[in-house]
């Protein structure tokens, strides 16, 4: 199915360029995208290993850290009242405000893309798995409750395998949205990754070598999702998949 959607996109995008004739600088067509990057495929590719790898890194971090939150949140319900408003914070904060100050503090090497990606996939996976988790069967709470399990007991054997489905789905979400933190990240700073061949590109009219790194983008985010989905089916088999 993604596989077609993609054959769809192309004809779609074919079309239109065959039909509103655009200058090449404004809409290059499939061709002259192709073009650009068999002209230089070494330099591309070794970009799109780099935004690859801020992208990996930074879903690690990101899924680590919002499966502590929501852990943390799930525990108690005064640690909740704590940690929420600290985990919405995270999203109500504009990435674009907050990757200057990252790469001031980082540098412009991997370390502040890989925690912009990180901020951005934080949110989903911390709230996911912890409204997952805060659905967790009450009447199983309350046998372990009777039989003398203490919070914790209940948090590792019912609340948190409970919401696996839950952490699947943020998983799939972040999965999607990773790249845009590591991207962003190279808008602002960077001397390598996608973002940067983009910036450069767009600068000097070379649209047909934006676009090209436009569809390696695409292509790492597809690859990107097609594995968590894997990992995430995994996770959570009796889950249904999306």
């Amino acid at each position: 199915m993604r596989s077609a959607g993609v054959v769809l996109l192309v004809a779609i995008w074919f079309a239109l360029v065959t039909i509103l004739d655009p200058p090449g600088y404004v809409f290059p067509g499939p061709g002259a995208v192709w073009d650009a990057f068999i002209s230089r495929p070494l330099p591309l590719l070794r970009h799109a290993g780099i935004t690859a790898t801020e992208i990996a890194l930074g879903l690690a971090l990101g899924t680590a850290a919002g499966v502590i939150a929501a852990l943390a949140m799930a525990a108690t319900p005064w640690s909740r009242r704590l940690v929420l408003p600290a985990v919405v914070s995270t999203q109500a904060l504009p990435v674009f405000a907050i990757a200057p100050l990252l790469v001031i503090w980082l540098g412009f090497g991997l370390a502040s893309k890989v925690v912009m990606a990180a901020l951005i996939i934080f949110f989903p996976i911390a709230t996911a798995y912890a409204e997952a988790m805060a659905r967790a069967d009450r009447q199983l709470l309350d046998l372990a409750r009777l039989y003398g399990a203490g919070a914790g007991a209940r948090l590792w054997l019912i609340r948190a395998p409970a919401g696996l489905p839950g952490l699947a789905a943020g998983l799939k979400v972040a999965a999607t949205v990773a790249p845009i933190g590591a991207v962003v990240g190279e808008w602002v700073g960077a001397s390598a990754g996608l973002g940067y061949v983009m910036l450069h590109a767009n600068a000097r009219l070379q649209t047909d070598e934006l676009f090209a790194a436009l569809v390696l983008l695409g292509i790492l985010v597809l690859t990107v999702r097609a594995l968590v989905d894997r990992l995430a089916d995994r996770l959570a088999p009796w889950a249904p998949t999306a």
